[in-house]
């Protein structure tokens, strides 16, 4: 049997309920069925060994550490601890560790490109597929373009705007949505799921299913609804059913009374944080009462943390009679496509992915918009005219139910036809079997970080710092980077550039620790493996000789292990003829780290006990031991 190829697939975990994490479910799902590959899941926002990783059928491992020090650490610098988040921290371990013959990155373009660059991008087969939403495109995604042999988009919209620039190997490649999830219910089942949720047969419901994010264009809706309303007179009862979080974005509500739209009129999903049932209601708050279980302050509105199943998200979409998406922009939209699937007549932004969803054969009736800037970007986004909503509203609202009925089932083929897992995956099927087979032997360090650079004074504070980005940690940033950003609010605080400057040092001599693979074994003894204990003052000559008094102390406390003594080599003559002393040895900067000298995850270290308290000013993790050491030494100078 030949050799399967190996995935390191990245992306959101795999049950998240983001659209990222589902793509990954249906494609995985898929993969992993014709039991052609080995798959790897590098889960972005998680850690290592989160046990939640474990639920895959496939092998999934986080992207964070798992050491909550180590993530303090991250947490530093925020533009660090971002680019962690998405993946960059382990990418070369996980890489190193599983040689993967396919590389697949999938994420915004930000959660990304820091792969582009890693010495084994182009040793083996790479694939970057990523989201892009606006205008002009971002420059993070068309600087690198040319080093992307395989440059996936989740939208037609990018891909040719991407191909004007001269980037023809960009390709469209759709995010997979489980067809089989969502379809239309029976009319007699839909209309009891309505008396289930006291929704009348003659209510026309107009749906909205999204995250509830600025660029989602709730007020845009609102107004477009009233609009309809007062404009066409609509005497039959309506209700604007949106499922979203109310905890979070736009105050919905508040607007709504502005608008003039009755409180009863909108209506949202809640979920049991206890029990799990859901239901469909009139937004009256949040943390209420679940009527199911009892539940105090069990009831909230659905989220991304805590949401209802697809199978119930298939019933919401059911209860609706047309489906509106009004939006400044956006990667794909993944509601779009499953509003399709159950055979809804969809209402789109026909700007940036909505576009696709407004050709002819997807059978969506368009949304006007007018362009506006966002600041800071100065993308171009889309301002979805409440009068376009208001006359297509009226528009659905009117047509015959055997037309409606056409439109929907024309719409699901098209969605089927270019989102469903089965499209999609087979696509990604094709392109992986025709990849080679790698033949490298993946034995690649990570760039070296430069901790005694020496850096120009620049007046600039902004040069200044991406000065020292490049210099000290070889991260080539720019003035929209968070970190960069960070550090330019701690100037504007009166943070020095020494303070700054040391802190980017102590970075790069602890990313030098971690990833050098320095054999000092030589060193050391091998008959005293698992009873070592080391105690590291590099120097000067008072500090060295004051610590002489506590080795006895030591041997007192640990007198079957061997004490290593680690000093710079100037020094050893301190140590000479020393009786407590085991061996001196050379200090070294990866002495630094204790996680290095003791051993963390599968490096087993050198020493099961290390003491560095040269550390001791907030500088080093000093404290760790494994759990072994038992008191402070004792200073027999005082004895």
């Amino acid at each position: 049997m030949s050799k399967k190829k190996k995935i390191v697939f990245q992306s959101d975990y795999a049950l998240a309920k983001t659209g990222f994490g589902r793509n990954a479910k249906a494609i995985l799902s898929y993969l992993y069925k014709t039991n052609k590959y080995d798959i790897v899941h590098y889960c972005c926002g998680m850690n290592w060994s989160n046990p939640e990783l474990k639920r895959t059928p496939w092998k999934s491992v986080g992207c964070l550490p798992d050491n909550p020090k180590e993530i303090e650490h991250l947490n530093r610098d925020p533009g660090l601890a971002r680019s962690a988040n998405y993946g960059s921290h382990y990418l070369d371990r996980i890489i190193e560790e599983e040689k993967p013959d396919i590389y697949i990155a999938v994420q915004d373009i930000w959660g990304v490109d820091f792969a582009v660059g890693r010495r084994w991008f182009k040793k083996i087969n790479s694939i970057i597929w990523t989201t892009l939403d606006s205008l002009p495109i971002l420059p993070t995604a068309t600087e690198r373009a040319s080093e992307i042999e395989n440059y996936w988009i989740w939208s037609n919209f990018a891909t040719k705007e991407m191909h004007k620039l001269g980037h023809k190997q960009v390709k469209t490649v759709h995010g997979a949505v489980e067809d089989s999830c969502f379809f239309r219910i029976e009319d007699e089942k839909r209309q009891q799921l309505r008396s289930n949720f006291n929704i009348s047969p003659d209510t026309f419901v107009v749906g909205f299913v999204f995250r509830n994010q600025l660029r989602k264009s709730v007020p845009n809706l609102l107004e477009g609804y009233k609009l309809w309303k007062t404009k066409s007179k609509i005497k039959s009862p309506t209700k604007l059913l949106l499922h979203t979080h109310f905890g979070e974005g736009w105050g919905i509500m508040k607007l709504a009374k502005e608008y003039g739209i009755p409180e009863s009129e909108i209506i949202t999903t809640y979920i049991c944080k206890e029990c799990g049932n859901y239901e469909v209601k009139s937004f009256t708050g949040q943390d209420l009462t679940c009527p199911s279980c009892g539940a105090e302050k069990g009831q909230i509105t659905t989220n991304v943390n805590t949401g209802i199943t697809e199978k119930e998200l298939n019933e919401v979409y059911n209860l609706m009679d047309v489906y509106c998406h009004p939006f400044t922009s956006g990667g794909q939209e993944i509601p779009i496509q499953e509003a399709k699937f159950t055979e809804l007549i969809t209402l789109v932004t026909n700007y940036s992915c909505g576009q696709e969803m407004c050709e002819d054969d997807a059978y969506s009736l368009p949304l006007e918009w007018t362009e506006y800037r966002e600041h800071g970007t100065e993308f171009i986004k889309a301002s979805t005219s409440p009068l376009s909503i208001s006359k297509n509203l009226q528009t659905v609202f009117t047509m015959k139910p055997e037309r409606r009925a056409e439109w929907g089932k024309k719409a699901r083929e098209w969605a089927v036809k270019n989102f469903s897992t089965n499209a999609v995956g087979k696509i990604i099927e094709d392109q992986l079997d025709n990849m080679p087979i790698i033949k490298y032997d993946f034995s690649f360090e990570e760039e070296t970080k430069n901790p005694d650079a020496e850096l120009k004074e620049l007046a600039d504070d902004s040069e200044w710092l991406i000065h020292v980005y490049k210099e000290i940690l070889k991260m080539d940033v720019d003035d929209q980077d968070s970190g960069h950003q960070y550090w330019m609010q701690e100037i504007g605080k009166k943070v020095t550039r020494t303070t700054i400057v040391d802190y980017f040092r102590r970075v790069a001599i602890q990313d030098n620790q971690k990833n050098q693979k320095i054999e000092f074994s030589e060193v050391l003894d091998k008959d005293d493996e698992g009873k070592r204990l080391l105690y590291v003052m590099p120097e000067s000559i008072g500090d060295i000789y004051l610590s002489t008094s506590l080795f006895k102390s030591a041997k007192e406390l640990y007198p079957d292990y061997n004490l290593y003594v680690a000093v710079k080599e100037q020094y050893f003559d301190i140590l000479d003829g020393n009786p407590f002393v085991h061996k001196v040895i050379p200090y070294i900067p990866q002495m630094d780290s204790l996680p290095w000298l003791e051993g963390q995850g599968k490096n087993k270290g050198f020493f099961e006990i290390a003491f560095l308290p040269y550390g001791t000013t907030q500088k080093f993790l000093t404290y760790l031991h494994n759990g072994k050491d038992k008191i402070a030494y004792k200073d027999y100078r005082y004895d």
